[in-house]
């Protein structure tokens, strides 16, 4: 199995860029994952409604280039679904046994293009709180490890 994650911009701050690394060293015992960072757009203090939206799209156009035609997209959205870790688990596991591949995407600070939205086939929302895009990314790496812990019948903390 295969799982992208796509995700604008870099992450600075070494203890992310660190925690990101471990649980893609943790996963790679059941699965491929990648992650490909897309530039993300200056964004001013205060964007008006048409700096919002043009940043939105340039962005969700740098995402949309990198989504094959077959990918399963996951699209991480406040207002998306939420599930516990085993019904995470769950989907992955049905996923994989169809022989797809995931892509989950992460919005920048802004958010995620409508346009991403669109292409999703399934919006994910881990909680009504709002997160930096870079710790979202080691979040979602540490429950996409969750779940194969919980697909292989390992221990996990809960």
């Amino acid at each position: 199995m295969k799982i992208k994650l796509i995700c604008p911009g870099k992450i600075k701050e070494a203890f992310m860029r660190d925690a990101c690394g471990e649980y893609l060293k943790r996963l790679s015992r059941y699965a491929s994952v990648s992650v490909i960072e897309v530039s993300d757009e200056r964004t001013p203090d205060s964007p008006s409604a048409n700096e919002r939206e043009m940043i939105l799209k340039k962005e969700g156009e740098r995402i949309l280039s990198k989504i094959g035609d077959r990918d399963y997209v996951i699209a991480l959205c406040i207002d998306g679904r939420s599930m516990s870790s085993e019904d995470f688990a769950d989907n992955i596991r049905d996923l994989r046994d169809g022989g797809r591949d995931i892509t989950f995407v992460i919005g920048g600070s802004l958010g995620l293009w409508d346009g991403v939205v669109a292409r999703s086939d399934l919006r994910l929302s881990f909680s009504k709180m709002t997160f930096p895009h870079q710790l979202m990314r080691v979040i979602l790496l540490e429950q996409i490890y969750r779940a194969f812990r919980i697909i292989s019948g390992e221990p996990y903390h809960k």
